[in-house]
């Protein structure tokens, strides 16, 4: 059963069963919205880009994303760069797959993000959505969606951090402006 996330909440990544979660994939998806113009509607390529920026103790050490696909240690994983997007609603246009246990004991923060690498504005996107999933069935766990536009370039989604023994995960869907994950720092680090 997939819990609705709303900005803010976190949830434990606890299995039903009391077990821990081993590997979770971040998905993102959307479609360009369409744009009424003087011959009718019509949409505009949209280059969005997911990246994880691993943390310790409130430090950057590692990130994924499009130009390097892998964490250093081999514990995160990009599937490879979206162009145009296209899924939303349906299947991940681009993912994040992270095996928690293989995840360094000093990482106790991974932050998600997605930018529009093309410049347009979140006005310019429709049906976006970061989901959380559980790898080793396919069940859909949590959903944020990213509703209402906004004339920003970016968003802080979500965050994976260590809690106790487990992991949870907080939806944050910070607004931000930036082509990059470099872009998005200042305003990353104050949501750790």
């Amino acid at each position: 059963m997939t819990v609705n996330m709303t900005k803010g909440q976190a949830i434990s990544l606890q299995k039903n069963d009391g077990g821990s979660l081993t590997a979770v994939r971040m998905g993102l998806g959307w479609q360009a919205a369409p744009r009424r113009g003087l011959f009718g509607s019509r949409t505009r390529e949209i280059d969005l880009d997911a990246s994880a920026v691993l943390f310790a103790d409130k430090q950057p050490v590692d990130v994924v994303f499009f130009r390097h696909l892998v964490s250093d240690d081999g514990s995160v994983r990009h599937t490879g760069d979206n162009l145009v997007g296209g899924a939303g609603q349906g299947g991940d246009d681009e993912a994040v797959l992270v095996d928690l246990q293989r995840v360094p004991v000093h990482i106790d923060q991974i932050v998600f993000t997605v930018n529009s690498f093309t410049g347009q504005t979140f006005q310019e996107v429709q049906n976006a959505f970061c989901r959380l999933v559980d790898e080793t069935n396919g069940q859909e766990l949590a959903r944020y969606t990213l509703a209402g536009g906004g004339a920003y370039t970016a968003q802080i989604m979500a965050k994976v951090h260590r809690a106790g023994s487990g992991w949870s995960m907080t939806a944050l869907g910070a607004p931000a402006n930036g082509r990059t994950f470099q872009d998005l720092m200042p305003v990353i680090l104050p949501l750790l």
